[in-house]
C-alpha cells in the first residue's frame, strides 16, 4: 500500500482520504451530533481539492480541531478513531502521506465498532475496499488527465 500511495498524485490521495474518513464519520456523529469539527475537516480538504486554494492556517486549524474532538472523546472508541481519521484526512492537503493515517484510523474505527468475533474479517474487508478504491481513483484521475 505504501508503494501505491507514493505513486499516486496528491489530490487523488486527498479524495481517497476523504472517502476513507467519510465511511467512519457516522461513528463520531451518532455519538456527538452537535460537534461539527470532524465533518468540517473533511469539508476543508474538499474545498482545497475543488478550488486549489491552500491556506495552511485553515488546513492546520481544521486538523487540530478534529484531533481536539478526538481527545475530548477520551476513551478509545470508534468515535475517537473516526475523529482522528478526519484530522489526518485534512492534513493530506499539506502532506500527501497523511492519507495513510486517515486510512489507518478509519480501520481502527471499523475494528472498534465491530463485534470482537467479526472484527478481523470486517477490518480485512475495509482494508480491501480501501486498496481497490484507491486503484479506481487513480484510474479515474489518469483518464481525466488524458482528456
Amino acid at each position: 500500500m505504501i508503494k501505491l500511495v507514493r505513486e499516486t498524485d496528491h489530490k487523488t490521495l486527498a479524495v481517497w482520504a476523504i472517502d476513507c474518513a467519510g465511511r467512519v464519520l457516522p461513528s463520531f456523529e451518532e455519538k456527538y451530533p452537535d460537534d461539527p469539527r470532524p465533518r468540517n475537516a473533511i469539508e476543508a480538504c474538499r474545498a482545497w481539492i475543488n478550488t486549489g486554494v491552500f491556506k495552511m492556517a485553515d488546513i492546520r486549524g481544521a486538523a487540530l480541531a478534529a484531533h481536539a474532538a478526538a481527545r475530548e472523546v477520551g476513551e478509545d472508541t470508534a468515535a475517537r478513531s473516526a475523529a482522528r481519521a478526519a484530522g489526518q484526512e485534512v492534513a493530506t492537503a499539506h502532506v500527501p502521506t497523511h492519507s495513510l493515517g486517515a486510512a489507518n484510523y478509519a480501520l481502527q474505527a471499523v475494528w472498534r465498532s465491530t463485534e470482537p468475533s467479526e472484527a478481523d474479517a470486517t477490518v480485512a474487508r475495509e482494508r480491501d475496499w480501501q486498496y481497490h478504491h484507491l486503484l479506481v481513483l487513480r484510474e479515474r484521475s489518469a483518464s481525466e488527465k488524458k482528456g
